[in-house]
């Protein structure tokens, strides 16, 4: 039995990232949840007391200041000590971000359990989060707000076991490739990279050539010419403004760079591959007429 508080939400208006539900808990000794499996991520803080959490054949037995993470579609059971029984808080929420965001305070894949710090302004969040139970405007943007501010709280309070060396490069070098592709339309340098990735540009440099062989600079320049491939094969943009969309000022620069590593210059690229294009085009009109 557990003496239970619950905020449940069935509208939502946001889809990255959302909160589904949350609530607290005061459980008496030996009860239990599961196995069961759900359709989205929750995550539990233990306030008091111990328990038990398995998934699958793995146990871990947790106590106070310390969490665990449950994925969609796996199967788990939690259960409260027979002497000490837990209290806890948690936080059911989902969205085609969440899994990234998990990964970005080190949460999910083996990682299922951690320590906290700032329990007390946990608590308070989320208390204040549940006394928005009613639908308004304001209060859909409150918890998507708070969502938002509980990750960032145990972003900076989390502690989870340390990875291996070979996963730590890894997750820097995947960290660099995301940055490039989401930035590769501004001017950025390799500096750049290096200081949202945490790490010096010498390192990183480092990283690039032993899990991608390539540097951190011909990545991004590579990256920049695939993209401005695709632009002049499915769009009408000039040359200057393709140039630009790329991360290049100069069009000339552009041009070079393109004529080294593609070997026709930007409008020999673009000629050849509208021609192949429309006859593409042609094909399917001339099935469709067929049909």
């Amino acid at each position: 039995m557990e003496d239970a508080y619950v905020l449940q939400l069935k509208n939502r208006k946001f889809s990255e990232f959302y909160l589904c539900f949350c609530g607290y808990a005061d459980c008496s000794p030996l009860h239990s949840f599961g196995p069961a499996v759900r359709p989205n991520y929750l995550i539990h803080l233990i306030l008091q007391g111990k328990g038990k959490y398995m998934i699958g054949e793995e146990s871990y037995n947790l106590e106070a200041g310390e969490g665990f993470l449950i994925e969609p579609e796996v199967s788990t059971f939690y259960q409260a000590d027979a002497e000490q029984p837990w209290s806890y808080m948690w936080v059911g929420f989902s969205g085609t971000k969440a899994k990234e965001y998990l990964r970005d305070i080190g949460l999910g894949g083996e990682q299922k359990t951690f320590r906290f710090r700032n329990m007390e302004e946990l608590k308070k969040m989320q208390f204040d989060i549940m006394k928005r139970d009613n639908y308004s405007v304001e209060n859909e943007f409150l918890r998507e707000s708070f969502l938002y501010h509980f990750f960032a709280v145990l972003s900076r309070s989390i502690k989870v076991e340390s990875k291996s060396k070979s996963e730590s490069q890894n997750l820097y070098v995947q960290r660099a490739v995301e940055y490039i592709q989401n930035h590769y339309f501004y001017q950025i340098h390799v500096t750049d990279i290096a200081d949202y990735v945490g790490v010096t540009r010498g390192y990183l440099y480092h990283l690039f050539v032993k899990h991608l062989a390539t540097s951190p600079q011909e990545y991004l320049i590579r990256y920049r010419i695939s993209r401005g491939m695709e632009l002049l094969s499915v769009s009408e943009l000039s040359i200057e403004d393709i140039s630009r969309s790329c991360g290049y000022e100069d069009p000339l620069v552009f041009s070079k760079l393109f004529k080294k590593k593609v070997g026709d210059t930007p409008s020999q690229y673009r000629k050849e591959n509208w021609q192949t294009k429309k006859e593409d085009l042609r094909k399917r009109k001339e099935n469709l007429d067929y049909i």
